[in-house]
């Protein structure tokens, strides 16, 4: 098969990988890629504008497409590959809904019975203040479109939620994503995120996966688009990851069938476990960036035949082929994110990081250049390993990201210190 993958990041750089172990790969194709990628891949350069991925697609012969990022998807990429007739692997525009628009989710929730905070839908402020005033304090509001994973903010007083609310409703701090908003709850307990392939009918469950957005240690500082992730995750027992197939995720897919737009491709729950009760905090339409890299290093399975599967509308359940062990990812960060960036810094050690054992160097931001690969984004690397505990995982990760040097780098230092 002749494979293309669209994106740049270190959930791409893990896709190609692990497709490129499938006996059925025959040519792997990536765009735009990034400098690790172009070792596994032959990058084209290219908008992501749905047309463009297509014509792109039909020119190179393309079998299957899978596409990384959300915006492409929300964005109809879908849709003109299926009036080329080429098989993609991601949802039509109008099943993207589910992670393009949290107010549509939420209601499906609703909709459906699916566990889920109280929350309210607002296009005013002055809706969203009263509605807010009469609710418990401890609430999150949250951008209603796609906000490259920073739209939430947890709020302490119902003063913050106003000015939150405020801030999107009335702002451009978010632009079109933040012209309606969502208000809910504020959940207690410990995240997870529960992640599985969908044909628009049947569903398959990969490992489930927890995510560190937070900068800083100990969950502090500004959210970020993810500082490391961990797989399997503790607070998902084998119990717990059954009963969210039952009211989480097969009531989601019937839901989306029922409203004749059946979901295609990856649906991603994220969860709020709290002892025996969950509940959906969101629902995203693709891989996980950096759920998906510790994910794909434990996955035994052909990803290349499943992910066709979905394409095709033939996936067969059956419980995947997981290693009996654990990973750990860990994100090194460029200077000055998540805000202003300091591009261009020249990496050094990436082949040293790559000698520890079971450790893989996954490249986000990067770009080669003279010779060199450089920074090139916010994210850089996701440096990944692992063992047969998390500790032992942890240890490999830490030893590989210790190799890596870069001006301004910088890291986590307790991923999956807490498991």
């Amino acid at each position: 098969m002749r494979v293309l993958v669209v994106g740049s990041g270190g959930r791409e750089h893990a896709l190609c990988w692990k497709l490129r172990q499938s006996p059925r790969l025959e040519r792997l194709l990536c765009v735009p890629g990034n400098a690790g990628i172009a070792r596994e891949a032959e990058c084209l350069e290219g908008p992501l504008d749905p047309d463009t991925l297509a014509e792109m697609a039909h020119v190179h012969k393309v079998d299957l497409c899978v596409v990384g990022p959300e915006a492409p998807l929300c964005a109809g990429v879908g849709d003109a590959f299926a009036r080329r007739g080429i098989p993609l692997f991601g949802p039509s525009a109008a099943a993207a809904q589910i992670e393009g628009s949290k107010a549509f989710a939420k209601q499906l929730c609703a909709e459906k019975g699916i566990p889920t905070a109280p929350f309210g839908v607002f296009s005013d402020l002055d809706g969203a203040a009263r509605w807010i005033a009469r609710q418990p304090q401890g609430l999150v509001v949250k951008a209603d479109g796609l906000a490259a994973g920073k739209g939430v903010v947890v709020c302490a007083s119902h003063e913050e939620a106003v000015e939150a609310a405020a801030a999107m409703l009335t702002g451009d701090r978010f632009g079109a994503a933040g012209r309606r908003v969502v208000v809910e709850h504020r959940l207690p307990g410990r995240e997870a995120s529960l992640m599985a392939l969908c044909d628009g009918e049947r569903i398959v469950l990969l490992e489930p996966a927890q995510d560190y957005k937070r900068l800083h240690d100990g969950d502090r500082g500004p959210n970020t688009g993810g500082m490391g992730a961990i797989s399997p995750a503790p607070a998902l027992s084998p119990e717990r990851v059954s009963h969210a197939l039952e009211t989480v995720l097969r009531p989601a897919v019937a839901g989306m069938a029922a409203r004749g737009t059946p979901f295609r491709g990856l649906l991603y729950a994220g969860l709020m476990v709290d002892g025996e009760d969950l509940s959906v905090l969101e629902f995203n339409c693709r891989f996980g960036d950096p759920e998906t890299q510790p994910i794909l290093m434990r996955l035994d399975d052909d990803l290349l035949e499943l992910l066709a599967a979905c394409a095709a509308g033939r996936l067969r359940e059956r419980p995947l082929r997981f290693q009996c062990d654990a990973a750990v990812a860990v994100v090194i960060a460029a200077g000055g994110y998540p805000g202003a960036l300091e591009s261009g810094r020249e990496i050094d050690g990436l082949d040293e990081a790559e000698k520890v054992a079971d450790a893989r160097v996954f490249h986000a931001g990067t770009r080669a250049a003279a010779g060199r690969v450089r920074t090139a984004g916010g994210r850089v690397l996701t440096v990944t390993a692992r063992g047969q505990t998390v500790a032992a995982a942890r240890t490999r990760a830490y030893q590989a990201a210790a190799q890596i040097r870069f001006e301004g780098a910088h890291y986590r230092h307790d991923i999956g210190a807490d498991a």
